[in-house]
């Protein structure tokens, strides 16, 4: 026997019925949620060319991509990420439909992380992508979406909110290395005070190296927004800190205040984000299940310029706490087995399929005793056998 043929590559697992059950149900939810707000479904190849996520400003590290080559030597990779592509598709196939474009996927996602130990490599997603849409309405819209998405599986959730400007104003007049500047950036996204400070404490005094100290503690309701508005270390960020204000008090009128709360040291790693940023978590995870925001630049570099924000869910993570609470969706078993007596299979096959078109779930049995059959039909909760011979009659 070959050495891995028994085993699935490590961050990979198997699901079985139940299990699939319940990811059934979170998807359909879900879908039903995206479609209520005009969004369509699309899908992407899952190999693409390594060129389109090869980008440093990314924020996806060409060591955790699974990578191939083609019959031309091009290198593939396994999809690492489902904004890019659809990126992709909207500068091509979708170039010219009329704008906005609302767009969702179910599709997995790969990426090759062996240092984190059972942790994933094969993710499913459900995410969505608004594409063309700017401004308040814009990102009330998407977030809407989000928390609708996690009340459409969960009662008790947060949903966290911050300005991908932050960071990127108030870091702009530290003089670090970029390397530093994103070792500040993991420190405060962590809320790794000690390994924040410990690197701050190295660098000459400034309002941005005390903005850089305060992002993570800055984490509450809208007294973190007034708090801020106040730091002298925050003026320069003024307009992101009005503005999340702003959006903030609309979501609480929409009603959601109570699953808002702002983090200001929210500092997402990929780089394509340009405005409001948001993650959400339920108890039983502690990692992030929903994340998303705006990228308003992300399509100059397809050529189509337009404003744009997503978000997609870990329907994996979300899946897990439900198995961890003891949720499931048990599969309803067959209502009738099918038994043919030898020399009438062809019967037994046309009984069966009658008893489907009028909606009743019937399996054919493929043994060719009855006692046989009446131990399968136990076991899997079969409530009748059928026999098929001369007549057609109830095996009791």
């Amino acid at each position: 026997m070959k050495k891995y043929m028994m085993i699935t590559p490590e961050g990979t697992k198997d699901f079985l019925f139940e299990e699939c059950n319940v990811f059934d149900s979170i998807c359909d939810k879900i879908q039903n949620v995206f479609e209520d707000f005009g969004y369509r479904k699309v899908i992407t190849p899952g190999v693409e060319f390594f060129d389109l996520f090869s980008a440093d400003s990314w924020g996806i590290p060409q060591e955790d991509m699974f990578k191939a080559t083609d019959s031309k030597g091009r290198i593939l990779v396994m999809r690492p990420d489902s904004t890019l592509p659809i990126a992709r598709m909207a500068a091509t196939r979708l170039k010219n439909h009329t704008l906005p474009i609302r767009l969702y996927y179910r599709q997995a996602i790969y990426q090759n992380k062996p240092s984190l130990m059972g942790k994933s490599c094969e993710v499913l997603q459900m995410g969505v992508e608004y594409l063309g849409a700017v401004g308040k309405c814009a990102d009330l819209d998407i977030i809407s979406a989000a928390i609708e998405s996690l009340s459409s599986v969960f009662e008790d959730f947060r949903i966290e909110i911050g300005h991908a400007g932050l960071f990127k104003v108030l870091s702009d007049n530290l003089n670090v290395s970029e390397e530093i500047r994103e070792d500040i950036r993991i420190a405060i996204e962590s809320k790794n005070y000690p390994a924040l400070n410990d690197i701050l404490d190295g660098l000459e005094d400034s309002l941005s190296v005390r903005a850089m100290r305060s992002l993570p503690k800055l984490f509450g309701g809208i007294d973190v927004l007034e708090k801020a508005l106040e730091m002298e270390e925050f003026s320069p960020a003024s307009g992101e800190l009005n503005y999340i204000m702003d959006l903030y008090r609309g979501l609480c009128e929409l009603g959601y205040g109570d699953k808002i709360t702002i983090d200001l040291g929210l500092v997402q790693r990929n780089d394509y984000y340009s405005g409001i940023v948001f993650s959400g978590y339920v108890d039983g995870s502690g990692a992030a299940i929903l994340s998303g925001g705006r990228y308003d630049t992300l399509l100059d570099n397809f050529s189509v310029p337009m404003g744009a924000a997503g978000f997609a869910l870990n329907i994996d993570e979300m899946a897990q706490v439900k198995f961890k609470s003891g949720f499931f969706e048990p599969s309803t078993p067959s209502q009738v087995l099918v038994f043919a007596e030898k020399g009438y299979e062809v019967e037994a096959v046309k009984y069966a399929r009658s008893l489907r078109k009028t909606g009743v779930k019937a399996e054919l049995s493929s043994f060719d005793k009855e006692e046989d059959a009446k131990a399968y039909a136990k076991a899997g909760n079969i409530g009748k056998i059928i026999k098929v011979s001369e007549d057609i009659t109830e095996i009791k």
